[in-house]
């Protein structure tokens, strides 16, 4: 390869007002990527993480818990449209629940109702920030803009994060697309987060205003609630960096982990994407390796701002290589390698990084319909303090590809959701239409008949179908 797929990558970023700490870490990664670095951990170079503290376990007053939440800040990831559930604005914008009075709640307003609640709990000022996109900004601020009293003097809601130039896979060059201009830029990944609070000055705006810790979650996990006791947790633990981990079930199947690395025993995380095919079995092997990865961080903010500071914001995070087509919804148009990085390998940057294993409340992502089905029902229950607290365990839900946008998913449970409480799976296959007080009992399955169906008003649905 020669230089000129990232003299081209670079101007492109450069005429688009991209960051410059955001350019010299796609610069970085263009390198590893060009010299064909793949990123992978080896099974064979790491051992399993283990031993961790409890966050059950653990014996926090409430004058230590209140006083550690003082010192924090909310930030929340914020630049997810949703378009694998074929939305075009922020996915949080969606409606996740009802309040008491039939109100209709987006992710936004459950996450400023936690932050809210956890300030008149403790009297913390709790500043909640917005890693937002280009495309989530507006929308989002607005929708925030209801809140009354929801800013901190001197901290802004939100920062930006930075885009880069989708690369044709054969040439390293940044791809064209006339037809859809949008469709030649992507997200860098979450590890964008680094640069990104680098170029916004927001770690020091925080530390200015007298915070010390930051809780870092996506804003569609719900489960990423402010807690006082993993604050004065970490607080004490003297630690520049924690990650929260829960235990492995059955429907853990992807997403990161953290190992140990074998060649000088630090902590570090591997993707999904860094697993080598042959390795991908025992990386999910409960036994071996028995936790995943929440993406809920905690930084101390003057390590994290020492790093930056120290770095230019360009950490020394592992390439992750996305192989796509340069848009999504068309299989023959051109393939791409979106070079990105996860927000998490920062665990081997940071000397004496830590974690700590959380209960599964802490981890409620809604990445499909099926997870938002489950996050509709009746399993959870709404607290006062916005809570969503599970009455059951959750069960596993596999929807068809007839509810794989939230058009055709708010079409089919139209009456409303069916109740969950009895299920312990629920596979829909084909294309059914829920009436109003369905109950899934056990191991609930609707096959394929062929053509759109309907699941009548209060049935029950079984392992054997519909019943009643």
């Amino acid at each position: 390869m020669s230089d000129r797929g990232l003299e081209l990558a670079r101007d492109k970023m450069t005429a688009a007002g991209v960051a410059p700490a955001a350019i010299e870490t796609f610069t970085r990664f263009y390198r590893l990527l060009e010299s064909g670095a793949t990123g992978l951990v080896r099974e064979g170079d790491v051992e399993p993480l283990t031993g961790l503290a409890r966050h059950a376990d653990l014996e926090i007053s409430e004058a230590d818990a209140a006083d550690a939440l003082a010192r924090t800040a909310i930030i929340k990831l914020n630049g997810g449209l949703g378009t694998s559930m074929g939305m075009d604005r922020a996915k949080s914008l969606l409606t996740v629940r009802e309040s008491a009075d039939g109100e209709p709640l987006t992710f936004l307003d459950v996450i400023v109702g936690q932050v809210r609640a956890a300030r008149a709990r403790t009297g913390a000022r709790l500043p909640l920030v917005l890693m937002n996109s280009f495309r989530t900004q507006d929308d989002s601020l607005a929708a925030l803009a209801r809140h009354e009293g929801l800013t901190v003097d001197g901290l802004p809601l939100d920062f930006l994060q930075n885009r880069e130039p989708k690369l044709l896979a054969d040439t390293l060059e940044p791809v064209e697309w006339p037809a859809d201009p949008s469709l030649e830029w992507c997200p860098p990944g979450h590890g964008d987060l680094y640069p990104a609070l680098h170029a916004s000055g927001v770690v020091r705006a925080l530390l200015d205003a007298g915070f010390r810790y930051a809780c870092v979650s996506n804003s569609d996990n719900l489960g990423a609630a402010p807690d006082g006791e993993i604050a004065a947790w970490f607080a004490a633990s003297g630690a520049p960096y924690a990650a929260e981990m829960c235990r492995k079930t059955p429907a853990d199947v992807k997403g990161g982990q953290l190992v140990v690395r074998k060649s000088d025993g630090r902590i570090m995380q591997r993707e999904t994407a860094q697993t080598h095919p042959d390795d991908l079995e025992v990386s999910l092997d409960a036994e071996r390796h028995p936790y995943f990865h929440t993406n809920n961080l905690w930084f101390d903010l003057e390590a994290l701002a020492a790093e930056l500071d120290r770095t230019g914001g360009v950490l020394e995070l592992p390439l992750i290589r996305n192989f796509k087509t340069v848009d999504p919804t068309d299989p023959s148009s051109p393939k791409v390698v979106q070079i990105e990085s996860a927000m998490g390998a920062a665990v081997a940057v940071f000397e004496g990084a830590t974690a700590i294993e959380v209960g599964r409340e802490r981890f409620l992502p809604v990445k499909t319909t099926s997870d938002l089905l489950v996050l509709r029902s009746d399993v959870y229950e709404l607290t006062d303090d916005y809570r969503l607290v599970a009455q059951v365990d959750a069960p596993l839900v596999r929807l068809s590809v007839a509810y794989k946008t939230i058009t055709r998913f708010d079409e089919r449970f139209g009456a409303g959701v069916p109740s969950l409480r009895e299920a312990r799976s629920l596979t829909v296959d084909g294309d059914w239409t829920f009436g109003s007080g369905v109950r899934v009992v056990g191991e609930g399955s609707l096959s394929d008949a062929g053509s759109p169906q309907t699941v009548p008003d209060g049935a029950v649905v079984t392992a054997e179908g519909v019943r009643g």
